[in-house]
């Protein structure tokens, strides 16, 4: 029976160093080196001055975003004014032609029908080119914003440096 009480307490013992340091010890010990090189190298630091500059960073991107927006809601404002006075000159246009077309009608009632024809189509044929004139210009200007604002951003964000250390990245990633 001693035997077997023997070969129990033999498997149930712990391995203990020094005769007084267990494994929880030993990974109590180590997890407080590792703790204080960390802090001795200020890693800490370091990943807040990171996190820092990276906030930083999306702050001033938001800021050129809301920038560009306004620029861009301006132009939007300019041009819907744009094309309401092209309207309100085309129904100017349209009305002094319908006055005109009264007056002829006043003169000669013979050729009233092909004038007036001829008059509004003309009119009408004015409308279409202006309106087609300011969306284009809108559209144009629109273009040249944006490519303007997606330039910058580009030349702003992506230099060779950057472009090297996102490959470094993306290299040590794997």
């Amino acid at each position: 029976m001693s035997d077997l009480m023997l070969l129990a307490a033999a498997v149930e013992a712990e391995p203990v160093a020094f005769g007084f340091i267990g494994p929880g010890a030993w990974v109590a010990l180590s997890m407080a080196v590792l703790i204080g090189v960390m802090l001795w190298q200020k890693v800490p630091g370091i990943i807040t001055g990171s996190l820092d500059k990276s906030i930083n960073e999306i702050k001033k991107q938001l800021g050129e975003a809301k920038a560009l927006r306004a620029e861009a809601e301006a132009l939007r404002k300019e041009y819907a004014d744009k094309i309401a006075g092209a309207e309100k000159d085309a129904a100017a246009m349209l009305d002094h032609a319908r006055h005109e077309a009264d007056a002829i009608i006043a003169k000669a009632e013979a050729d009233t029908t092909a004038v007036i024809a001829r008059r509004e189509k003309m009119a009408e044929d004015k409308i279409a080119a202006a309106e087609r004139t300011a969306i284009a210009d809108l559209r144009a200007k629109a273009a040249s914003a944006a490519a303007t604002a997606a330039r910058g951003l580009i030349r702003q964000n992506y230099t060779a440096d950057a472009d090297r250390a996102q490959v470094d990245r993306a290299i040590s990633g794997f």
